[in-house]
């Protein structure tokens, strides 16, 4: 599988990452066998980026993937994980919270290092100076006692996320729901920033949290009641033109060349399948403008998050 470099750290991702949030039931239940088949044929497709969270699944996520890995797959893969969200509403962004978090997240991920640590979700926190300053801090001493070796930040905001790059001395940050069928905000809101920063940019949830799926998003999605209602008949126009708005949207995503991966959460091997499958299968230019067309309407539209205010 073809990899880029990912940023200034001196390694390279394969273009397309794994994401450990399926595996935590995010999206539903899964056996831990299924899980276990997955990640191993993912290994064995060239995907050589696993990105968890102790968040996903309260444990769960990390856990089984550490019983997965212990197997010798650790060695073969960059593992990222997220620490400082730890349910739907709590978070811990102090230092000591941050920390502990992470010592949990090492114990079930069975290793003594993850090579990224990221802050997950940082709009959440009560006080967003304390995560430019005290988190960031951590994250720095954290690196330096040889607990990660790249450290990041993760979130919804564009805005955020640019902030966090221009004053906590990242390595990498993952953005969400920004580079899909859909919304193109990543390209020219925090792309930019990166570049001029060295800082890797990683491109999480392709079909926007299940939004750009023929099942349709899960009853929690964020979205608006008229994303929802435009994304079901982009859908429907694939399924009435034989073909699957998934597998367009992974297609779309894999292969633009400015995006250096893209993290696909997925915890069934055949959903696994079909995204590899839409790494060498050519994209329907037709079909593509057509759903586009459809889309129009939503343009870039996405949704408040968090205790974030800007843009």
């Amino acid at each position: 599988m073809k990899r880029r470099l990912l940023g200034h750290t001196g390694h390279e991702v394969s273009v397309m990452g794994l994401g450990g949030a399926a595996i935590g039931q995010q999206y539903g239940e899964v056996s831990f066998s299924e899980a276990d088949r997955c990640v191993r044929a993912a290994i064995d497709g060239g995907i050589n980026l696993i990105d968890t969270s102790a968040y996903y699944g309260q444990g769960r996520s990390e856990e089984w993937l550490g019983r997965i890995l212990a197997s010798g797959l650790r060695e073969q893969i960059i593992l990222c994980t997220k620490a400082g969200r730890l349910d739907v509403a709590t978070f811990d962004f102090s230092a000591k919270g941050f920390r502990k978090c992470l010592e949990g997240s090492l114990q079930r991920l069975q290793t003594d290092h993850v090579d990224i640590l990221l802050a997950h979700d940082i709009e959440y926190a009560d006080d967003l100076e304390q995560v430019f300053t005290e988190t960031a801090e951590c994250l720095r001493l954290l690196k330096k006692q040889g607990k990660c070796r790249f450290i990041g930040m993760s979130g919804l905001p564009l805005g955020l996320l640019g902030r966090a790059i221009e004053r906590c001395e990242l390595d990498v940050v993952i953005s969400y729901s920004h580079f899909t069928l859909q919304n193109q905000r990543l390209l020219n809101q925090l792309l930019p920033t990166a570049t001029e920063h060295g800082v890797g940019v990683l491109n999480a949830s392709p079909l926007c949290l299940g939004l750009l799926t023929n099942q349709g998003p899960p009853p929690w999605h964020p979205g608006s009641a008229e994303l929802k209602a435009i994304a079901r008949k982009a859908a429907d126009h694939c399924r009435e033109r034989g073909s699957d708005i998934s597998f367009l949207g992974m297609q779309y995503c894999l292969q633009d060349d400015r995006i250096t991966s893209t993290i696909t959460g997925t915890s069934r091997r055949e959903e696994l399948d079909m995204n590899l499958r839409a790494l060498t299968t050519p994209i329907d230019r037709q079909l593509l403008a057509e759903v586009q067309a459809i889309l129009e309407p939503v343009r870039d539209q996405t949704w408040p998050s968090g205790n974030w205010r800007g843009d």
